[in-house]
């Protein structure tokens, strides 16, 4: 069973539409530090991982294990997502999306599987339509699922509607250069 890393008051919930998400502790956590927390698969300990170091593998802090770069799409708000895109030294996949919407649902197991292909290569990001509307209208999304990709803090491609993860995947790469 696969660990998610979570709000601490949502921690072992999921939203059955966003498929397998990380969400990111912003700002107001720990002295204002930004980074997720991802739970060791050793030893149970909690470790935070920064904007910039989310493709990197990491270890732990307690057992010193191999974390392995992020391979979850992590659900962002507005402070979060911009400090994620500024601070990513990989390509950024970004998919705009809403619970009620059919093929943003769908979409959910593309996006997860471009995270786990894409590990240590890119980062992939949510953005919840409904509760960050001004991020989708910064962006012009106007229909979605709706996918961005930002390669060293710059949007570089958008596109909506639903696609597979092999062009996701492809997107990416080329961002990379």
């Amino acid at each position: 069973m696969p660990t998610h890393a979570m709000r601490l008051h949502e921690w072992g919930t999921r939203h059955p539409a966003a498929g397998d998400l990380i969400e990111w502790f912003g700002a107001g956590f720990d002295g204002g530090t930004m980074g997720i927390i991802r739970t060791c698969k050793s030893c149970g300990q909690k470790n935070r991982t920064g904007a910039g170091h989310l493709a990197d593998k990491g270890r732990c802090g307690a057992c010193k294990a191999d974390l392995g770069p992020v391979d979850e799409p992590i659900a962002v708000t507005t402070a979060e997502f911009d400090e994620i895109v500024q601070g990513a030294k990989v390509p950024v996949l970004v998919d705009f999306w809403a619970a009620w919407c059919g093929p943003c649902r769908a979409a959910a197991p593309e996006v997860a599987r471009t995270a786990k292909d894409m590990a240590g290569r890119g980062v992939v990001l949510k953005v919840d339509t409904e509760k960050e509307q001004g991020l989708a209208a910064r962006y012009r999304v106007q229909g979605i699922p709706n996918f961005m990709v930002f390669a060293g803090g710059k949007a570089v491609r958008q596109q909506a509607g639903l696609v597979g993860h092999e062009v996701m995947e492809g997107w990416m790469r080329e961002a990379a250069g």
